[in-house]
């Protein structure tokens, strides 16, 4: 489209407002026009001196602020806070001012690590380096806590006692930390054991029991008590979500048979053991193993030795003398031992009990009977229904049913009673509620389709907001401008009627004053005078203009011989 063109329709829409609607236009238009220059020309004054400023600390303690403030203003170096933990100075002071603070150890509230071991003090005594080891230790340890997703602040105190060379009198350390969790949110005590773990796993001999955590309200966190009520919290979810499969189980079984899932009621209650045993077990094999054989054998053969004997004295001290042997038959020896160790194999068996046990299962089931048209005396059927029991044969049908649904077992107590009611006229009964399971699935298949949603009501909204402000407003307007083009239509005419009225009236009183003047009568012919006055102005302009007289009268003559018919 032309621009010069798009201008022209722009103008004449304009123009067809009334000076009431010109009037709000030109305001509007010219609001808008002065809010988006303020607003230009205040981001720009506002960037220009955000531009100047840059972040010397943020996240400060009060205290530290106050500190850091005080030196600013003793080096008169202009400053602004922003978030009350968050001061910006020039960014030309910036470097300059962070490494003056730092010389004179401001931020003071600053948490300290092992880097107070970088200067070596002389003279410094053991209980001052074990006094320095426990800060550093502390300081690294809150640092490292810090660094977690739901912690803003963290303080951590550690006591170690002096070492005693005597074991009953040795007293193990103990730690405490203190805790300033972030907004919305909180700890699980999975997270509150992993701090604990953290803490003893950095202390020599320190065990998690004997680390205490507290929050930013002392409420003491990972205690017993807490512990507890989140194991009972899942041993109930546990229970109500088993309950619960087992019920539909049954349901979705009987659903065919009864009719419908609208027709069976059912509930079940598991009573669990939840207590966990760690059984040990040993076997022994009977069939035995030899593990090892030893066998010793001795053999001698010959004379028997000669041996010194005797009353003691010289002569008993003497040797067998040579040539004087003894004719004694030569002595054999021989022995044989043999020794057989056996083992008997052992097996041992370590096994952990399950998270719950079932100890017992008790259900319990509605279902609903038949229904059917009465019939008269003659055997036809009527419109009333009436209500028809189950045999005792289905009951017991739909009784076994259940009990290898849910896994029957007589030993462990287990009981099943299935009951038939009559749930309503015509068998029909209030939907059930609808289940969380339900809900859940409905949200994981919309959850997908949320962007394209969002869109859809965007888009809703604005054909919303067209239909029911801008439209009513456009046809506002237009019926206001169509009420004021008729409003001046009227007066036209109106005022057109008047000047007709007036010319009238100035002709009747002309007139009359014509016929005064002349001396005319009632008698007066008014057509013979129209003829007289439009010759006498017929010979006027025939004198003015003769020339142009004699052509249209030619003109005529030839008109008329063309058209007449020859003969």
């Amino acid at each position: 489209m032309d621009f010069k063109t798009l201008l022209e329709q722009i103008s004449a829409a304009y123009n067809k407002f009334n000076t009431k609607q010109k009037i709000i236009i030109a305001v509007t238009i010219f609001i808008i026009i002065g809010l988006l220059v303020f607003l230009i020309l205040y981001k720009n004054s506002g960037s220009k001196e955000a531009e100047n400023y840059a972040v010397l600390f943020d996240k400060l303690d009060p205290k530290d602020a106050a500190i850091v403030i005080q030196q600013l203003e003793t080096d008169k170096v202009p400053y602004k806070v922003v978030n009350e933990d968050t001061i910006k100075v020039p960014k030309e002071f910036v470097y300059k001012e962070r490494i003056s603070l730092a010389s004179k150890g401001i931020p003071k509230n600053s948490k300290v690590g092992f880097e107070l071991f970088d200067k070596q003090e002389f003279g410094a005594t053991e209980f001052e380096q074990r006094i320095k080891y426990l800060r550093a230790l502390e300081g690294e340890l809150a640092r490292t806590i810090e660094s977690l997703e739901p912690i803003e602040n963290a303080v951590v105190h550690i006591a170690l006692p002096k070492e005693s060379v005597f074991t009953e009198k040795s007293v193990p350390p103990t730690a405490s930390v203190s805790l300033t969790i972030k907004p919305y949110t909180k700890l699980s005590p999975k997270q509150i054991m992993g701090i604990k773990n953290l803490v003893a796993a950095a202390v020599p001999k320190l065990t998690p029991e004997n680390v205490k955590l507290i929050d930013q309200n002392g409420d003491p966190l990972g205690g017993e008590d807490m512990l507890k009520s989140e194991l009972i919290a899942s041993q109930i979810k546990y229970k109500k979500e088993f309950e619960r499969a087992y019920e539909k189980k049954i349901v979705n079984l009987l659903a065919p048979v009864v009719g419908g899932e609208d027709k069976v009621v059912a509930k079940v209650t598991i009573d669990f053991d939840f207590s966990q045993e760690d059984e040990v077990s040993e076997y022994y094999d009977p069939d035995v193993v030899p593990r090892s054989e030893q066998t010793t054998e001795e053999e001698r053969e010959g004379f028997s030795k000669k041996e010194v004997g005797g009353v003691p004295g010289a002569i008993s001290n003497i040797g067998p003398v040579q040539g004087i042997e003894s004719n004694k038959p030569t002595s054999k020896y021989k022995k044989s031992v043999t020794t057989t160790n056996y083992e008997v194999s052992k097996k041992i068996l370590n096994k952990k009990g399950a998270f719950a046990r079932i100890k017992r299962i008790t259900a319990a089931v509605v279902v609903d009977g038949k229904y059917r048209f009465k019939k008269d005396k003659e055997g036809k059927e009527t419109s009333e229904i009436e209500y028809v029991p189950l045999s005792k044969q289905e009951i017991a049908n739909i009784t076994d049913i259940v009990k290898k649904s849910i896994g029957y077992d007589p030993k462990r107590g287990d009981e099943v009673t299935v009951s038939n009611f009559e749930f309503s006229k015509g068998g029909l009964r209030p939907k059930a509620p609808v289940t969380k399971t339900l809900v859940e699935k409905t949200a994981s298949f919309v959850q997908p389709l949320m962007p394209f949603i969002k869109f859809a009501i965007a888009i809703v909204l604005l054909f919303l907001f067209y239909k029911r402000v801008i439209v009513p407003f456009s046809q506002k307007m237009l019926e206001e401008t169509k009420e004021e083009e008729e409003r001046l239509e009227k007066l036209a005419i109106e005022e057109e009627k008047e000047a007709a009225e007036d010319t009238l009236e100035q002709y009747k009183n002309m007139k009359k004053k014509i016929e005064e003047e002349l001396g005319l009568g009632e008698q007066f012919d008014e057509e013979e005078l129209k003829y007289e006055v439009l010759l006498e102005k017929m010979k006027q302009i025939a004198s003015e203009n003769p020339e142009e007289v004699a052509n249209i009268l030619q003109t005529l003559v030839k008109s008329v011989n063309e058209f007449e018919p020859k003969k």
